[in-house]
């Protein structure tokens, strides 16, 4: 996905509604959903600009276009998470998982869970090698 223009916030939160109205919406469902909308016209003209990037394709249903991702929500996901890093962290995995232990809140039961994450990706990665 790495091959696609990076997403606007407006553009991710337009991918989310898709999403979240099951793969296959109109402009005014997906306006709906949006936080503070634009207009009718801004939200088909984001919608082209996402079916230009990639992201979205649509099919005619009557007089409306319903519109789709392109690509599965785990892939979406993915590839954000990948800008995210980018942007705020200089494309480091570590620099970014270090800030959210350090600045977050975390129970010890949280640690703990985080730990077991980590010593069991460890151990599989030793049985692959």
């Amino acid at each position: 996905m790495s091959h696609l223009a990076a997403l606007t916030r407006r553009e991710r939160e337009i991918m989310n509604a898709v999403f979240a109205l099951g793969n296959r919406a109109t402009a005014e469902a997906i306006r709906a959903r949006l936080t503070d909308p634009p207009s009718d016209s801004s939200v088909r003209v984001m919608l082209a600009r996402l079916e230009k990037k990639g992201y979205v394709r649509h099919q005619q249903d009557g007089p409306r276009y319903v519109y789709s991702a392109t690509t599965s929500p785990a892939v979406a996901k993915r590839s954000a998470l990948q800008q995210y890093i980018q942007t705020f962290f200089n494309g480091s995995l570590r620099q970014m998982m270090t800030a959210l232990v350090a600045e977050g809140s975390w129970s010890d039961e949280d640690l703990d869970s985080l730990r077991a994450e980590l010593d069991r990706v460890r151990k599989e990665r030793k049985q692959r090698s």
